[in-house]
């Protein structure tokens, strides 16, 4: 059973960020068949200084049949910063998008909010199942729309990134969120697995994806001060993104598994 009552930075958090971490704890639980998904050792739960501020980083991380990898991290820097960021590696055999996800909240409020579900396929384009169930979402304005950085054009046409204003947008970011991860959770227990030429394209769809995360200078920058260069490129790249192997046995992803 996948718990999500027990003590948590998630606790400590921005209100936002509580929510969509309990929302995405419980959505995987409800419509997915969970298994544990081991982190490199000491990297579960990591402290630093940033700036005189204590850092702190969490890590939860699970896989299911669809799923290599689907991992939450929470961090908090003294009561200046809370960073929530999600993401949803399918297996390279099955014919998915990436969910990913990521709130950062500071003494102002939240100054950027963005969810997407990136495609990993070679024509970077959704399946009909997926812009069928997105576009028949409630349609949801926000004061503040967010530029994506040069190097995302790793993103669909869905991608939502925002600066919520108000209780009010905070809540319609919680939503569109959710409703995305559900879309998501739905599509993928109905999948089937791709054959071994298209699991190699789709597989290298992700490593583009992860090679392109990994030029976030931002999310880097921070990690070095932090922890230094050498621990900073460990863990963008085998924590935060790292580029998946290609799976010679599809078939046994099938293979039902719980927590």
């Amino acid at each position: 059973m996948l718990e999500t009552s027990q003590p948590s930075l998630r606790q400590e958090q921005h209100p936002l960020i509580h929510r969509l971490a309990e929302r995405i704890l419980n959505y995987w639980q409800k419509y997915l068949s969970l298994s544990a998904y081991s982190l490199p050792e000491g990297l579960g739960y990591v402290e630093g200084k940033l700036e005189g501020e204590r850092l702190r980083i969490e890590n939860r991380c699970y896989q299911t049949p669809q799923f290599r990898k689907m991992h939450l991290e929470l961090a908090k820097v003294g009561n200046n910063l809370d960073i929530l960021h999600c993401v949803m590696f399918p297996h390279t055999a099955y014919p998915l998008p990436i969910f990913g996800c990521d709130i950062v909240a500071g003494r102002g409020g939240i100054s950027a909010a963005i969810a997407d579900l990136s495609p990993s396929n070679p024509e970077k384009t959704l399946s009909s199942g997926y812009i069928k169930s997105l576009s028949a979402l409630p349609k949801v304005s926000f004061a503040e729309v967010r530029d994506l950085p040069a190097w995302a054009d790793i993103f669909s046409d869905f991608c939502l990134f925002v600066r919520p204003r108000d209780a009010a947008e905070e809540q319609d970011f919680l939503d569109m969120a959710s409703n995305y991860l559900r879309i998501h959770c739905q599509q993928a227990v109905t999948s089937n697995p791709v054959s071994p030429q298209q699991q190699k394209l789709y597989s290298a769809g992700q490593k583009y994806y992860c090679t392109k995360q990994q030029q976030n200078d931002k999310t880097r920058r921070v990690l070095e001060k932090a922890f230094g260069k050498e621990w900073a490129e460990n863990y963008m790249t085998t924590v935060l993104f790292d580029v998946p192997q290609v799976e010679t046995n599809p078939a046994a992803l099938k293979e039902k598994t719980s927590l």
